[in-house]
């Protein structure tokens, strides 16, 4: 289980994503091409030949009990009308592995559409037909759609034909099972609609019209037959808009604690004795920077071999004073772990490098002080680095500046040419920095201190004179949504440890509003050891 989608399920052949590849070899692959070109029948809408218990199910997804049971509630019984469910939670808290697994449970037929390799609504509507019409792309269709449809009217037409024609043959079929019924036999006469991924929609053009359409969807068609399941990472209210519509029924998958963590890593361990040793050295630091299963498993999986390299036997039981030897080997390359599990990399450019190296010659810095002096005297993650130096900006500069500070370039092209200043303003300029001083650092909401991160994080990806910038999984372009939760459980971490403080509630936004704890200082210094130029993005009247 060391990512959403896991543990790893069948694909159904009727998915769009399934579409076979042409063979070159024309010799002895004769059965292959016939395989693929075979007819899907309604027995291909189910996940897989073998179904699982109730049991099996709950013991799959560790701390999933109450989720599992709630969502197989709200399903029904066998071929009883539902309403729209929205499945909701963080990134890789098993939402998508869940449902799927609750389907090849009940044995129950769905149509299954994620929303990011459904790109646009074309591709999203002609995905849906091709598994309702059972219809699979091959090359003697010429990987074509059985339906091309671009346009929501159109779309619903189409459903509700091959909604139709597929419910009366589940119909057909249910009458036949009391004389045959095999272990993939479907049940009901009910066909639910999964679409996954359903905050990317978001991105697509004319969403605003697309959002409403897919909530509306179940209203539309007003076929009692037909179950409509939203999962996504993000809650219902940030899809709120101007368009009416009854909102699905929500239901909850809440972060992975420390524990849960544990016993998700512990499943299908050779030695757990040997590995709940290993997790009561590494995965502590870990849950304070981030609980999402993957990332945590990509970072501590190289750090078990590391773990490991002591030992002769990986199947000998750990003593105590076997542990604090291993502890003591692992302990150097966790603290080096934990730096890259958010690591938001800078380019380092010639001049920089040649900067640095005079600087280290010399022996002092620009400022006159010793380098010793840029060094933390505490370990911080990078991530939090950046949202703590966000957090300063939005302290101490005007809302109303943000736009021309943090432009698409995130800024760094935002320079101006001075003029001379005369005496009378250098001392209207003195008087107001005074006046700064004097009522401290401003309250912000959340929002704003989220839009200076993901700004100033794109400004680590390039040189400010570079004339193309690349930009890549951190940028401003590939700002991935998936890294929202992991965010806030970093300005939680921050609050806890004072750098941020929480302010009340604006009576007018009704949201709460943070504000920065740090000195210019300290954060010059956290500036520093990103390298990060911070004094280009600091408003001076």
């Amino acid at each position: 289980m060391g990512k959403e989608q896991s543990p790893q399920v069948n694909r159904r052949t009727t998915r769009s994503s399934s579409s076979t590849t042409p063979n070159s070899k024309a010799t002895g692959e004769g059965s292959k091409i016939i395989s693929n070109t075979k007819s899907l029948t309604v027995n291909d809408l189910v996940l897989s030949d073998e179904s699982i218990n109730l049991e099996e199910l709950i013991n799959s997804f560790p701390h999933r009990r109450m989720q599992i049971l709630e969502l197989i509630k709200l399903l029904g019984p066998l071929n009883s009308p539902m309403i729209p469910l929205f499945v909701y939670g963080g990134a890789s808290t098993g939402k998508t592995s869940t449902v799927l697994e609750i389907f090849k449970h009940l044995n129950r037929p769905f149509i299954y559409s994620s929303c990011v390799t459904c790109y646009n609504p074309r591709i999203l509507f002609e995905s849906i037909l091709n598994q309702l019409l059972l219809h699979r792309k091959n090359e003697s269709n010429g990987y074509s759609s059985a339906k091309r449809c671009e346009k929501p009217s159109d779309f619903v037409n189409l459903l509700r034909d091959a909604l139709s024609t597929l419910i009366d043959s589940l119909k057909g079929d249910l009458g036949k099972s009391n004389s045959k019924k095999s272990a993939s036999q479907v049940n009901g006469k009910m066909i639910y609609l999964i679409f996954d991924n359903l905050e990317h929609v978001r991105e697509w053009d004319k969403s605003s019209n697309m959002l409403p359409f897919l909530f509306n969807l179940y209203d539309i068609l007003k076929m009692p037959e037909v179950g409509v399941i939203f999962i996504s990472k993000t809650s219902l209210d940030t899809y709120h808009s101007d368009t009416g519509y009854v909102e699905p029924f929500p239901v909850y998958f809440p972060d992975y604690t420390e524990g849960d963590l544990r016993q998700i890593f512990l499943k299908n361990q050779s030695n757990p004795k040997l590995y709940s040793s290993f997790l009561d050295a590494v995965l502590g630091p870990f849950c304070r920077i981030t609980r999402r299963v993957d990332d945590v498993t990509n970072a501590i999986s190289p750090l078990y071999k590391k773990y490991c390299e002591l030992l002769d036997d990986t199947g000998v039981i750990p003593n105590k004073d076997m542990k604090s030897e291993l502890y003591r080997h692992i302990n150097p390359y966790i603290s080096q772990s934990l730096k890259e599990t958010f690591h938001v990399p800078s380019q380092p450019t010639l001049e920089a490098s040649a900067s640095k190296d005079k600087t280290k010659r010399k022996g002092i810095t620009k400022l006159g002080v010793s380098e010793s002096f840029d060094k933390m005297d505490f370990h911080m993650s990078t991530c939090a680095k950046y949202l703590l130096i966000s957090a300063f900006l939005a302290s101490r500069n005007p809302a109303t500046l943000d736009a021309s500070l943090f432009d698409s370039t995130g800024g760094a092209g935002n320079q101006k040419r001075k003029r001379k200043s005369s005496g009378k303003s250098m001392e209207q300029k003195e008087s107001k920095e005074q006046e700064l001083l004097m009522k401290g650092p401003g309250t912000f909401p959340l929002e704003r201190l989220l839009a200076i991160f993901q700004c100033i994080t794109s400004v680590a990806e390039y040189s400010p004179d570079d004339e193309d910038p690349q930009i890549d999984g951190q940028g401003a372009d590939g700002w991935d949504s998936g890294l929202m939760s992991d965010v806030l459980l970093q300005l939680s971490s921050l609050c806890s440890s004072n750098f941020i403080t929480k302010g009340g509630s604006c009576p007018l936004e009704g949201a709460i509003r943070y504000r920065s704890a740090v000195s210019e200082d300290m954060a010059l210094k956290v500036a520093r050891s990103l390298k990060f130029p911070l004094s280009k993005y600091l408003y001076r009247t």
